[in-house]
């Protein structure tokens, strides 16, 4: 509980009044008739800080977080987009030696910036701050996995139709939600109450032209890959989508059509990639004008300082006890990072 000191004559001394509020250090005043409106005010005042205490506590959790998820995560594209450029560069290059000279000259950095740029890849869970799916997608939220579970199969479902299918990820015991097919609903209707029943679950559902793809959050694949079961089947497998930029597949030492169409995933990873920072680099800016809106507001901070200093003026032995009081464990670090909010 933060300590108020606020006088109680007209002289030096300092009565002390305890709130909620920050620590304030009021000048002196006599007991007059406003002294109700004085505490009155003061008792509206001790509301602020607690809502400025709030706010700070939000930038510390979620906002942060969502900050250092862009920063990461343009960092990461920076040097994607870079190894991406390379590629194009050599490929290119490789392409017009061919045409020029009817045979494709064998250009050793190529292979080398594939090597790079899988590695790159292989390291995005780690090092691209939770944000970029494996597509190199931005997204304000942690990024998800795809997977697919070969059991559930659409023609299959609609053709033992009416049935009730139920679902449960961490083995036995766990919980189980289920679906209906009724064999009277379309794809997107039977794939939006299988997404309903498993949205507890932590797994979304969804259609692609390959029919059902499911996801989740990465950081939740690990647990939900060996451990989804569905009724009628029992344990099922999930496999993973695969990303659409796989360089390590690349035979970069084949004719001019493998590596046309080496070209054409590069130029589009590119985009995705320049996308992809576009979304972060907004996501950054909103962050920052959050943070801005949030600060503790002047007025307040400009008040605070002159009662302060009005109280400091004094040289009695009651002030210099609150005021050493009031600044123990205030450190030289302290105030600058307070400073440093202004």
């Amino acid at each position: 509980m933060d300590t108020t000191l606020r006088p109680t004559t007209t002289g030096s001394a300092l009565g002390t009044v305890r709130s909620k509020g920050a620590t304030a250090l009021v000048p002196a005043r006599a007991p007059d008739a406003a002294a109700g409106a004085a505490e009155s005010t003061a008792a509206a005042s001790s509301a602020k800080p607690a809502a400025l205490r709030r706010s700070s506590a939000r930038i510390d959790s979620g906002l942060q977080d969502g900050v250092a998820r862009a920063q990461q995560a343009l960092d990461y594209l920076e040097r994607v987009a870079s190894q991406l450029e390379n590629l194009k560069g050599e490929l290119t290059a490789k392409l017009a030696g061919s045409r020029n000279g009817g045979a494709v000259k064998n250009r050793p950095q190529l292979d080398t910036h594939v090597r790079q740029l899988a590695r790159t890849l292989a390291a995005r869970k780690s090092e691209g701050g939770g944000g970029i799916d494996g597509d190199l997608q931005f997204t304000a939220q942690p990024s998800t996995q795809r997977f697919r579970i070969r059991a559930l199969d659409i023609d299959t479902l609609q053709q033992n139709a009416p049935q009730t299918i139920a679902f449960s990820i961490g083995g036995a015991g766990g919980p189980q939600l289920s679906a209906t097919v009724t064999g009277e609903q379309t794809n997107e209707q039977l794939a939006r109450a299988i997404d309903r029943a498993m949205a507890p679950l932590g797994v979304r559902a969804g259609l692609d032209g390959d029919g059902f793809v499911f996801s989740t959050a990465e950081s939740n694949w690990p647990a939900v890959k060996d451990s989804i079961a569905v009724s009628g089947i029992g344990r099922v497998a999930a496999e993973e989508v695969q990303p659409s930029l796989a360089p390590q597949q690349w035979n970069t030492g084949a004719g001019s059509d493998a590596l046309r169409q080496s070209l054409r995933e590069v130029v589009q990873a590119l985009e995705r990639v320049h996308r992809s920072q576009s979304a972060a680099s907004s996501a950054l800016s909103s962050a920052n004008v959050e943070v801005t809106q949030a600060q503790t507001p002047p007025p307040e901070v400009d008040l605070a300082a002159e009662d302060f200093s009005a109280a400091a003026a004094s040289t009695d032995y009651e002030s210099l006890l609150a005021l050493s009081s009031a600044l123990v464990g205030v450190s030289r670090e302290r105030v600058l990072a307070l400073l440093g909010l202004r």
